[in-house]
């Protein structure tokens, strides 16, 4: 599992936070972006990838201060539907959001076509959204 940056822009996400352009780029560093999970083929444990985020994403808020020296409120990762169904994030507290545009950060020129992944997040704090949107 690896945690990282979040992306810089995420429509359904920036919504669901409510914050302005400016907010965003002032305060998108208190977002992660789960970047890696991956649990091998034949390891079969019940429960174990819901139990590993739960465990993670409690550590993450902790463990990013003590990294980085500020703190993480939110975080987001993406889940290709045609893959996987999500449901160790929904088992383990994570609300999806909707569907990205399918761009990547390379697509500047809006030709790339990469498949349309599921955006899910989790906040940290009660109160994330106050933090992120407070001018």
């Amino acid at each position: 599992m690896v945690f990282g940056a979040a992306a810089w822009k995420v429509a359904v996400r920036d919504r669901f936070i409510g914050w302005s352009v400016a907010q965003r780029q002032q305060r998108l560093g208190a977002l992660a972006n789960q970047q890696r999970f991956l649990i091998l083929p034949w390891v079969r444990v019940a429960q174990l990838a819901s139990y590993l985020l739960a465990r993670a994403t409690r550590r993450l808020a902790a463990d990013w201060q003590a990294r980085y020296g500020h703190p993480v409120w939110l975080v987001e990762t993406f889940v290709e539907p045609g893959r996987f169904a999500g449901t160790a994030y929904q088992a383990a507290g994570w609300q999806p959001l909707g569907p990205t545009t399918g761009r990547t950060r390379q697509d500047r020129q809006r030709t790339l076509h990469c498949p349309r992944k599921s955006v899910w997040v989790r906040s940290l704090h009660p109160t994330f959204r106050q933090y992120l949107t407070t001018p």
